[in-house]
């Protein structure tokens, strides 16, 4: 086996993974003097969960935070080979996901995946951004809306003619409704608190 011919897919995907996995959301709380993210409502990493602390101004910033790290991550890694700018796409989420920093408890991605889109496609990034933010509005529900998003992500690619990319949003989408399965529980169950609500705060 040539290890070189290896040497470079998986740096890509190290470096991706390495810049995904910084936990904004944790990092700039425990800043601010918030205090640990990870023990406040729903203990989540992203920036719903730092809007519970109060702190509108924290959760805007991890939300930007947290989707330019992906959009770098493929920016970088397209600059040294653009042949493996896909696997540092999956590395940045995976790292998001899954943090080897804090235990492997990260995120749910919605904004990672943004920032994804931004770089690697961003006609399909303002069709996701675009539901993401109506299914907001429209029912307040912060999994509605991030999940309805990563359902669109693969049609948009697809809709602007990038196949190869819908089936790389699709494994995306998949991995995102799977972080969400507990959000699922509550929304079936009707106990799943809006952005806003008193719950919320």
């Amino acid at each position: 086996m040539n290890l070189e011919l290896w040497q470079a897919p998986l740096l890509s995907l190290l470096l991706g993974y390495v810049l995904g996995s910084i936990p904004f959301g944790v990092l700039l709380t425990r800043i601010a003097g918030a205090g640990d993210l990870r023990a406040i409502g729903s203990g989540n990493i992203g920036a719903t969960n730092v809007l519970r602390t109060g702190r509108k101004g924290l959760a805007a910033l991890t939300l930007v935070l947290d989707g330019a790290k992906g959009a770098a991550a493929v920016i970088i890694v397209r600059a040294i080979n653009p042949d493996h700018e896909g696997l540092a796409a999956v590395g940045a989420l995976l790292g998001h996901l899954y943090p080897v920093w804090i235990g492997f408890k990260g995120g749910k991605g919605v904004a990672t995946f943004l920032g994804i889109m931004v770089a690697l496609q961003w006609q399909s990034s303002l069709a996701f951004a675009a539901v993401w933010l109506g299914a907001l509005a429209l029912t307040r529900y912060s999994s509605v809306a991030g999940m309805s998003a990563a359902l669109l992500a693969p049609l948009a690619a697809a809709a602007f003619g990038r196949f190869d990319l819908a089936l790389l949003y699709l494994g995306f989408g998949l991995l995102v409704f799977w972080k969400h399965r507990a959000n699922l529980e509550r929304l079936f169950a009707g106990t799943e608190p809006r952005v806003g609500s008193r719950k919320e705060a």
